[in-house]
């Protein structure tokens, strides 16, 4: 594959949107200028499990400033309801807690939110289920998770396990976890029909991050065709996988709008509403069993998962995946088990699949490593593959044994392992933890791009892609500009609109590798076409090429997450003083964005081990921490001294910019750190997160008195 020679990419370009997001001008879903637009506010459902028998809406519609009130017997049928998560309104089941039932159109948000608490509701109410455990006698295999086998054997596992000098055979658990990107899920819907032929048309402008996926998905529910609506999302505040996908909300601004009959109409969810109705991290149940010889090396690896997912609609994820891909051992077994739930459907969050994993088994690495008297990087070091366990195929680039060599001399991991590691500093017990990480390469097919050589001398290129504030706006450009070979002030991007040509969703840290592929092979096109001194109005659009050495080697991002803790012997408080990563993510094509996407996700995987958990009453089926009071999150005073290093290298095998997408391997293995640093500093294993204080305090006491 022939690289394209890098003048721009790797530096630390400022971000091209920067000057439009700090002055306030960068338009967000409901920043859109539209005319006298209406306001939603939903009406959700206060059971679990029933039917909805009778709303009574005539003191809402009294309302002065009420537009119009949407009810499951009165809204606008939609042409295709097989997707029972977006069937919004079109019949009068309820299936779980907080599915939209109603919506208040108002004149203002507040009218709409008043509006909608004078809605009455009867209902029929059933019995629901919402209890999540590992020993329901209906967990079914599903028939893959997230596109990857559901389970996997190799050799013998048990009786490999049976005859390990070694064992580890431990449980570990994650619980409910809400994306909570810092702008929440909003659109602004117009719905407009041609006044001779009533032809409709559709213009969403949404926070999303994939404007085609959500044309793709929602047109046809409408009946429409693809060029019947368009969707507009230049700018995305956060999404972290939530965004990857339409929800409810974007169906029933439809159909509000709809009902107005072309007025406007802007819909946000407020922090409340977005814990019940746009997906979730699904808690995982896993049981690890690690079989050693006295040497350390792995001779049986078993992981077994148990996932929540919903009876509407089935979400598997892909947990134990990364098990199959991350250390040597001839006797293998993954398995994946759901349980199906009266709850709203989970779906993507930063790394899905691979973050839980990997938290259980970098924690039970860790535990394997202690009971055989080693060095973590030493264990992990005589466990490295040759070639994917999983595949057999060769890297594309594995250097996670250099990850963790440097970070070990960045870190100062052997002077602070010194004589146990463990030691005391007053009231704190002070301790060290490593894990190490993983992500796959990916590069979805699909994606174009359009290059315009402009009036003012500038190249326009056009491709629909999303920038959820990871720096697509920039990275792009950098891209652009070394792949046609001119400065990079002469390259206008323009992204996050369905005008554009085709790009696939943000997702799977695969966004820049699939786009940029597509730029790349519309500028060799375009100079291919056009030459080095085009006329104005020159034109070529181009779809990323098949990559014809993705079937022969296995491409995965690695890394080396480093922590210190110190916990109070008193009371149990846990602060994390020190965070430090090291990563092999091929190139870089912004350094400063790079860092942001590295530190991010290091600090989400710090929130994941002492703060987030979303809990669910089972007795009602809601989800009671629903807001910023009760569902922590890592803030600045968590996290003090935190930093990122990527190795300098250029992966030849996955495209031709050399990179691998960055944006979720921070995240990976990064709680698992945390949790084994808090135990090098107590002796107390947490295998169940978030690590709290109480779960430390009592077993402080009784060690240390």
């Amino acid at each position: 594959m022939k690289m394209i020679e890098p003048e721009y990419m790797g530096k630390p370009i400022k971000r091209v949107d920067g000057h439009a997001k700090v002055t306030g001008t960068a338009p967000y879903a409901v920043d859109h200028g539209v005319r006298n637009p209406a306001h939603l506010y939903a009406v959700q459902a206060t059971i679990a499990r029933g039917r909805v028998i009778t709303m009574k809406t005539d003191v809402a519609e009294a309302l002065n400033g009420v537009v119009a009130v949407l009810t499951v017997f009165d809204a606008p049928t939609m042409a295709d309801t097989e997707d029972r998560e977006l069937s919004v309104l079109q019949d009068a089941d309820v299936h779980f807690r907080g599915q939209f039932i109603g919506a208040v159109i108002a004149e203002t948000p507040e009218i709409a939110r008043h509006g909608a608490e004078l809605v009455q509701v009867e209902y029929d109410e059933l019995i629901h289920d919402a209890e999540f455990r590992a020993n329901r006698d209906d967990l079914y295999a599903p028939e893959e998770v997230n596109g990857f086998p559901t389970d996997t054997s190799d050799g013998d596992v048990e009786s490999a396990f049976a005859g390990a000098e070694i064992r580890i055979d431990q449980t570990y658990t994650t619980p409910l976890e809400h994306n909570n990107p810092m702008e929440p899920h909003a659109c602004v819907a117009v719905w407009e029909e041609d006044a001779k032929d009533r032809r409709a048309s559709v213009t969403l402008y949404d926070s999303t991050q994939g404007v085609h996926v959500v044309r793709e998905t929602l047109a046809p529910m409408f009946g429409l065709d693809k060029e019947q609506m368009r969707v507009v999302a230049p700018h995305v505040g956060g999404g972290f996988g939530s965004k990857g996908s339409p929800h409810a909300h974007n169906v029933l601004a439809i159909l509000a709008a709809r009902r107005t009959e072309g007025r406007p109409v802007k819909f946000a969810l407020t922090r409340q509403q977005m814990f019940s109705i746009v997906g979730y991290r699904t808690p995982t149940i896993q049981h690890i069993r690690l079989g050693a010889d006295s040497r350390g090396r792995l001779t049986a690896i078993s992981h077994d998962v148990v996932e929540q997912t919903s009876k509407i609609k089935e979400y598997a994820e892909q947990t134990a995946v990364s098990t199959r891909i991350m250390y040597a051992a001839p006797n293998r077994s993954t398995t994946h088990r759901l349980a199906a739930l009266d709850v709203a459907v989970p779906f993507w969050m930063r790394a899905p699949g691979e973050t839980p994993g990997m938290y259980a088994g970098e924690v039970a690495m860790d535990e394997l490593a202690v009971a055989c008297g080693l060095d973590p990087i030493e264990l992990r070091v005589r466990n490295e593959p040759g070639v994917d366990p999983d595949s057999g195929k060769p890297w594309s680039g594995r250097h996670l044994i250099k990850c963790m060599r440097e970070g070990a001399e960045r870190f100062g991991w052997a002077e602070k392992r010194r004589d146990g590691g463990r030691h005391r500093d007053g009231d704190w017990w002070i301790g060290t933890g490593m894990a190490a990480a993983t992500y796959p390469a990916m590069s979805n097919p699909g994606s174009s791009a359009r290059i315009t050589f402009g009036p003012k001398l500038i190249y326009v290129v056009d491709i629909g892609a999303a920038d959820i504030g990871t720096g697509t706006w920039t990275a792009l450009t950098q891209i652009a500009a070394d792949a046609l070979g001119c400065p990079i002030d002469s390259v206008q991007l323009e992204i996050g609109d369905t005008a554009f040509p085709f790009a696939t969703v943000a997702g799977g840290s695969a966004g820049i590798s699939s786009w940029g592929s597509a730029i790349v092979e519309a500028a060799e096109q375009f100079r291919l076409q056009h030459g080095r001194t085009p006329e104005v109005g020159a034109e070529t659009i181009a779809e990323a090429p098949e990559n014809q050495e993705a079937d022969n080697y296995s491409a995965h991002s690695f890394g080396a997450h480093f922590v210190e803790a110190r916990v109070h012997r008193d009371t149990g408080e846990i602060r994390i003083p020190r965070m430090l990563g090291v990563f092999s993510i091929g190139r870089a094509i912004n350094s400063t964005t790079l860092r942001s996407q590295l530190i991010g996700g290091m600090t989400m995987g710090l929130s994941m081990a002492l703060h987030e958990e979303s809990i669910r009453d089972e007795r009602f089926g809601h989800v009671v921490t629903h807001d910023f009071a009760s569902y922590h999150i890592s803030a600045n005073a968590d996290v003090q001294d935190i930093e990122a290093f990527w190795l300098d290298e250029v992966d030849a095998h996955v495209n031709r910019m050399g990179s691998r997408g960055a944006g979720e391997i921070g995240i990976v293995g990064a709680a698992a750190a945390v949790v084994n640093a808090i135990y090098d500093a107590t002796g107390v294993r947490a295998r169940d997160l978030p690590v709290t204080a109480d779960k430390v305090l009592s077993s402080l006491v009784g060690e240390f008195g």
